[in-house]
């Protein structure tokens, strides 16, 4: 089996070495092999680590994702994986949704044209609305 130099492991991965090493001291990757005293992993840990990045950006914790890697396929990981991901799609349904209001709240200052943090309608206490109609803050010139 093709064994990886921790430095190859983490070029190949696009991580740092020492990120390697902290997966590896809260269990998320097993033990390295030594080959003359430094870290050697088995070639499929790169499946394994684009595995723990996926469910990363996916937005589980580094505490799920060990739980879901330390499943036993014959006890159900397939289940666990499952019931993990079902749980989870509602928050990331809700990031979505706040990150589209943030994604709005900019197209609306883009859109404002004010470009007066100052005096900007958009950004006041009050919110928008609570200046006149048209008094959305002074002209780009006047900032």
């Amino acid at each position: 089996m093709r064994q990886l130099g921790i430095g190859e492991l983490a070029r190949q991965v696009g991580m740092n070495p020492s990120a390697l090493r902290y997966y590896e001291s809260v269990g998320l990757l097993p033990p390295a092999g030594r080959a003359a005293g430094r870290r050697v992993y088995p070639a499929g840990t790169v499946r394994r680590l684009a595995l723990i990045k996926m469910a990363q950006r996916a937005g589980f914790t580094l505490a799920e994702i060990r739980d879901l890697l330390d499943g036993d396929a014959e006890r159900g990981a397939t289940r666990q994986w499952r019931a993990l991901a079902e749980s989870k799609l509602p928050e990331l349904d809700r990031f979505i949704e706040q990150t589209q209001i943030l994604r709005n709240a900019v197209a609306d200052c883009l859109a404002c044209g004010c470009m007066n943090f100052e005096k900007c309608a958009l950004l006041s206490a009050e919110g928008p609305g609570a200046a006149g109609p048209g008094d959305r803050g002074a002209p780009a010139d006047e900032a």
